[in-house]
């Protein structure tokens, strides 16, 4: 099997859709083997945040000497990254040996596997390959059900945050998404909450007390953020004073407290990381997609917000480094998403919008997105492809001396960046 065939074959399922429950993954890790077993994980559920938390935490694990999996979605611009081993994407060979191995066996079962399963039971393999130390381990979609769910005994689970999303599998109320997420918590684990709505913490933190384990909240210790531009954060936290975060976004002090948080409760079981190797770690995450700068001139920053509070996030982020200035907005969206809500919420900050169609069979069309901007008394155009409205949204930077911001989704940023090198743009 060639790269581009195990691509197509995983892809090639994707008909079938998130179809919750664990019987599939069961069975096709048993086949396998069961790869997983004898792994020691960190598992990572959460509406957002979950990326960031689970990069930062993989950085200062490796600093400190560990041989890190993980295992992240969706992927920027390619599929490998969602499988990671050291820093490192899978490589091409490894990803199409260990699909070859898969497939026979997803294609005798009875009930065959989504594609997210299959992607799970692929990573499985790779980390047992190569002999990972700790894999840091994001779930797809809620918690109880998801695919990853399948691990017995994790380090720890973190918990990153509530809020509404994919309500048709999760539920309506953050209460029942949170319960979903709580899912994960499992005998021997130590939980860490890095949210802020107090009924979702009363789910998660009843569940861990069901469980029996530890429950650490990052909100319980103060963040102060003592400097915040375009290099990143400066930030004081319990312990760590002047700790220097890379990565933008006004959100991203809370994930690093969750992440802190974290390494404190890792120590219960035995990962002991002296603060010097948390900061080197924490000094060196990166994360593309999330409040990246893409470009100086003109400047030009992406984030992948998608659902309400990562639109929130996002706008906070826009108003907390430009205060005083409307934005030039590259954006698109899904149609399954709440694409009204976002518009209310970015409006006042837009000077002018550029809207484009992602390659994606859910996205709404660009025309359509700009009239949605246009009802809220915002300049829009609809542009038939990526390239173009990315020449129009920079020409105008130029013009007008303002900052371009690329978001609404991360199915966009491949292309919105490939658009970029080939004017030269990209950092």
């Amino acid at each position: 099997m060639t790269y581009r065939e195990a691509i197509d074959y995983i892809h090639s399922v994707v008909w079938r859709g998130s179809r919750p429950g664990l019987s599939r993954i069961r069975e096709l890790l048993s086949l396998l083997g069961n790869p997983e077993d004898g792994m020691r994980f960190i598992h990572i559920a959460g509406t957002n945040g979950k990326g960031s938390t689970s990069a930062m935490t993989e950085s200062v694990l490796r600093e400190a000497g560990y041989k890190t999996g993980l295992f992240v979605s969706p992927y920027i611009k390619s599929f490998n990254e969602r499988i990671a081993f050291c820093g490192k994407p899978i490589d091409n060979a490894s990803l199409a040996e260990i699909t070859a191995e898969v497939r026979p066996l997803a294609d005798q079962m009875e009930d065959p596997p989504t594609e997210f399963e299959l992607i799970t039971a692929i990573g499985f393999c790779y980390f047992k390959k190569m002999c990972c130390d700790i894999v840091v381990l994001e779930t797809g979609l809620g918690g109880r059900l998801d695919s990853t769910n399948v691990i017995q005994d994790p380090l720890a689970t973190v918990i990153t945050g509530i809020a509404l999303d994919h309500t048709e599998f999760l539920g309506d109320t953050v209460e029942k998404i949170a319960a979903e997420k709580a899912g994960i918590i499992k005998p021997g684990a130590p939980v860490v909450w890095g949210g802020r709505d107090r009924e979702a913490r009363a789910v998660i933190e009843s569940a861990a007390k069901a469980a029996a384990v530890p429950f650490a909240a990052a909100e319980d210790t103060p963040v102060c953020v003592l400097k915040s531009d375009l290099s990143g954060t400066v930030v004081d936290f319990g312990k760590y004073k002047s700790m220097h975060l890379p990565l933008l976004g006004s959100y991203q002090p809370g994930n690093l407290a969750t992440v802190l948080t974290l390494f404190e409760m890792l120590a219960l079981r035995g990962i002991r990381i002296d603060e010097e190797t948390v900061r080197r770690g924490i000094a060196r995450v990166k994360w593309p997609g999330r409040f990246e700068k893409l470009c100086e001139s003109p400047l030009i920053i992406s984030d992948g917000a998608h659902n309400p509070e990562g639109i929130a996030a996002a706008a906070k982020g826009i108003k907390t480094y430009f205060p005083d200035t409307r934005v030039l907005l590259l954006t698109a969206v899904m149609a399954d998403k709440d694409y009204h809500g976002m518009v209310k919420t970015l409006a006042p900050l837009a000077a002018e919008v550029f809207t484009l169609t992602p390659d994606n069979p859910r996205a709404l069309p660009a025309d359509d997105f700009a009239a949605v901007w246009r009802e809220q008394g915002v300049h829009a155009t609809g542009f038939s492809t990526v390239e173009e409205a990315v020449r129009a949204a920079v020409e105008t930077a130029r013009e007008r001396g303002l900052p371009l911001f690329s978001l609404g989704s991360l199915y966009m940023y491949a292309e919105v960046t490939e658009a970029l090198e080939a004017l030269g743009l990209i950092l």
